[in-house]
């Protein structure tokens, strides 16, 4: 606020030159008589000042197109290795094969406990039957309760010879069955491959019958821990991987972060309950439109 105080003989000469000095606006605070004449005190307000402007807009960024990978929970390794999921990128990095032929060489299904090995071996069983080869099936999980049981009631189906081998001698007697060139399938009980007395098991049941360890993997697993339990098993001697659940499981970065991490090559995957129907061939393209479809089931995205 400024003040200015005004004097002059007369009042109208006073008021006359306030408004000179201080123009219309000016607010009269005070007028006195003095000796030579009156005095006026006045005062004018400062002009407000004009808001600030407002700080210029900033653009949003543009959003990216949805990561369609990005739910599968995949490592960062994994993730830079396949970019944005094309088959010829998973062709790159994966390796895929055919499930190692059980007349050449004895199959032994290996993996986790509750992976899925029993029901797959009774699906490969299934599809030689089909194919007019009948194999010899051995089970050595006596630990699981209901193992024989299960794996006994789809051999009596397809009449496929079942040996249980709970012991080294049983064991030796169930390769003495096999006739020149028959398929065998070993259906094997889960194992931790970190505990070394439950691996060195493994591993001398694999030693007696030469077979091939086929690694059976459940999907929907953590990655990391599927990747460490790959290693694990390819340790043991696994080259190949056949993942089950995927009928259920709607995220594969397991998958693939086991499959890399053996390395192991993938074959087929278990996607559904059925005998005869219940394995699909994994390839490049289907796994592909799996990971950029959505969440769907196998059937669905095949």
């Amino acid at each position: 606020m400024r003040l200015r105080v005004f004097r002059a003989a007369r009042m109208a000469d006073a008021m006359a030159e306030c408004r000179q000095a201080l123009g219309p606006d000016a607010l009269i605070l005070s007028t006195r008589r003095t000796a030579s004449g009156v005095e006026v005190t006045a005062a004018l307000e400062p002009a407000e000042e004009a808001p600030p402007p407002p700080p210029p807009a900033v653009a949003a960024p543009v959003a990216g197109p949805p990561d369609a990978l990005a739910r599968h929970n995949m490592p960062a390794a994994l993730r830079a290795r396949i970019g944005a999921g094309s088959p010829a990128a998973l062709a790159a990095a994966l390796r895929f094969a055919e499930v190692p032929d059980p007349s050449a060489r004895p199959l032994a299904l290996v993996g986790p406990p509750g992976a899925g090995k029993t029901l797959t071996c009774a699906k490969l069983a299934t599809r030689l039957v089909l194919q007019g080869n009948i194999p010899l099936v051995v089970t050595a999980d006596s630990q699981r309760a209901g193992a024989t049981e299960q794996i006994a009631a789809f051999t009596r189906v397809l009449g496929a010879p079942l040996a249980v081998a709970g012991t080294g001698a049983q064991l030796a007697q169930a390769l003495a069955r096999r006739t020149r060139g028959q398929p065998m399938l070993l259906d094997t009980a889960g194992c931790d491959p970190f505990d070394p007395a439950q691996a060195e098991q493994l591993l001398a049941l694999l030693r007696v019958t030469d077979a091939a360890p086929l690694l059976v993997m459940p999907a929907g697993l953590d990655a990391e821990e599927a990747a460490e339990t790959a290693r694990a098993f390819a340790a043991l001697g696994a080259r190949h991987m056949l993942p089950t659940r995927l009928d259920g499981a709607r995220r594969l970065g397991a998958v693939l972060a086991a499959a890399l991490a053996g390395p192991l090559a993938l074959t087929e995957a278990g996607t559904g309950a059925g005998a005869a129907d219940g394995l699909t061939p994994l390839t490049p393209a289907w796994l592909s439109a799996r990971l950029a479809g959505p969440a769907r089931r196998p059937q669905e995205a095949a």
